[in-house]
C-alpha cells in the first residue's frame, strides 16, 4: 500500500526519519506519544493506536478519523487579512488548518507563514486540502485515545515512543513528561518490539547513537539533531 504526507507538521514529527527506524513487526502500532503520528503514517494501513495527552492533537486526530473526504473539501481557505478564528468550521477544523498554516509548530497558528508563499503543497491551501481529504479514508480503523501514555493498552504491539526530549528542546511542547525515570522503566516493560526515541546523551534509558536528522525548515538554517535509539529487538 502506498504511503502518503502527513495531515499537519508538528514540533519533532518523524514522518522524514520514519523509513530509517526499524520496519513495524506487529499488525498493531501503537505511539503513546502521538504528536503528528509521522511513524504510523507510513504504515497507515495497520492497526494503528494513537494515545495523546494534549487535547488540541487528540482532538484533530478525533476529527481526522471520522471526517469525509467531502467535510474536508468543504473546508474554507484563508483569504488576505483573515485568521482561522475568522473561519465558519468546528474548533478541531481550526486547529488542523492553523497546524497548517505553519510547519513544525508545536501549537496551531492562527495566519499562514509567510514561508507559505508559492508552497501550495506544503501549507494551507487548495492542494493541500485535497491531498488531506484524499486520504482522510485510510485511517478510519485508527483508534486514538487522550490520555497519558501510561493508559496505553498493555498489549502485543510494535510501540514508537517518541516523548517530548529530556532537554531544552523538549521543553516547547506543551504538555511535558512528569518522570522520566518512570517513563523509563514502562517503556522497558512493554509487549512486542519497542522503539524509544531521544537525543544523544539522554540517559533515562541506555540509548545508543543512532541518526542525524536535517530539520525541514527554513527557519532554523536546517539545524541538525542528533538522534538516539534504544529498542528491544534488532535495530535494522
Amino acid at each position: 500500500m502506498s504511503i502518503f504526507r502527513p495531515f499537519f507538521t508538528y514540533y519533532g514529527s518523524k514522518w522524514r526519519a520514519a523509513p530509517r527506524y526499524p520496519y513495524p513487526i506487529h499488525d498493531t502500532i501503537i505511539e503513546p506519544f502521538a504528536g503528528a503520528a509521522g511513524y504510523s503514517i507510513r504504515y497507515s494501513h495497520k492497526n494503528v493506536i494513537l494515545v495523546e495527552k494534549n487535547q488540541k492533537m487528540a482532538a484533530v486526530w478525533k476529527y481526522l478519523i471520522k471526517v469525509t473526504s467531502k467535510e474536508i473539501m468543504e473546508l474554507p481557505l484563508i483569504k488576505t487579512g483573515q485568521t482561522v478564528d475568522d473561519l465558519n468550521v468546528c474548533l478541531e477544523a481550526k486547529i488542523l488548518i492553523g497546524l497548517n498554516c505553519n510547519k513544525g509548530a508545536a501549537a496551531p497558528s492562527k495566519r499562514l507563514s509567510k514561508w507559505a508563499v508559492g508552497k501550495p503543497n506544503e501549507f494551507w491551501g487548495e492542494k493541500f486540502r485535497e491531498r488531506v481529504a484524499q486520504n482522510v479514508e485510510r485511517i478510519k480503523h485508527w483508534t486514538l485515545i487522550e490520555s497519558d501514555y501510561s493508559n496505553a493498552p498493555d498489549i502485543n504491539a510494535t510501540w514508537f515512543i517518541d516523548p517530548p526530549y529530556n532537554n531544552k528542546a523538549g521543553s516547547y511542547y506543551p504538555t511535558q513528561v512528569d518522570d522520566y525515570k518512570v517513563l523509563g522503566e514502562w517503556c522497558k516493560s512493554r509487549q512486542g518490539q519497542v522503539m524509544v526515541c531521544e537525543n544523544e546523551g539522554a540517559d533515562w534509558l541506555p540509548f545508543e547513537p543512532y541518526l542525524a536528522i536535517k530539520a525541514n525548515n527554513s527557519k532554523n538554517g536546517g539545524k541538525i539533531s542528533m538522534e538516539a535509539l534504544w529498542t528491544n529487538t534488532d535495530r535494522k
